[in-house]
């Protein structure tokens, strides 16, 4: 079994640590992801309910779950808004969002789900110009 690798969220109050192999790693472009992370697609890793740790902060968790949704939860950060690791509700899996890490994973996505879904405005980065900072 590869490292564990710590996460944290944004104010740091929250903090965790899991344990590869992953069980996935995926993006997900649905719409209940893109509103709860605010982007084109939420980057979630899978991860059975004894690799992940909970290091510090769990009173600092709150969660939303979303009336009628089999699956669908948010959990975040009662400081700081951060999305957390949360328990996939029909499942002993554990979804993390993989913005939360702390340092680098070998494990890359997988995949794509929900990709008929996607904003009618989202791009594939290749297509648009990069910068190191802010133009």
């Amino acid at each position: 079994m590869s490292q564990s690798v710590k996460g944290s969220c944004l104010c740091g109050s929250v903090k965790f640590e899991v344990a590869p192999p992953f069980s996935a790693f995926r993006y997900c472009y649905c719409s209940r992801c893109r509103k709860a992370s605010g982007a084109a697609h939420a980057a979630n890793i899978v991860v059975p309910q004894g690799q992940l740790t909970w290091q510090a902060g769990e009173e600092s968790i709150t969660r939303f779950d979303l009336p009628g949704a089999q699956r669908f939860a948010v959990w975040f950060c009662k400081q700081c808004g951060t999305r957390v690791p949360h328990k996939i509700k029909t499942q002993e899996n554990y979804l993390v969002p993989a913005g939360l890490l702390d340092s680098d994973v070998a494990a890359r996505p997988e995949h794509s789900i929900f990709w008929g879904s996607k904003a009618n405005w989202y791009m594939e980065p290749g297509q648009l110009q990069k910068f190191t900072e802010y133009p």
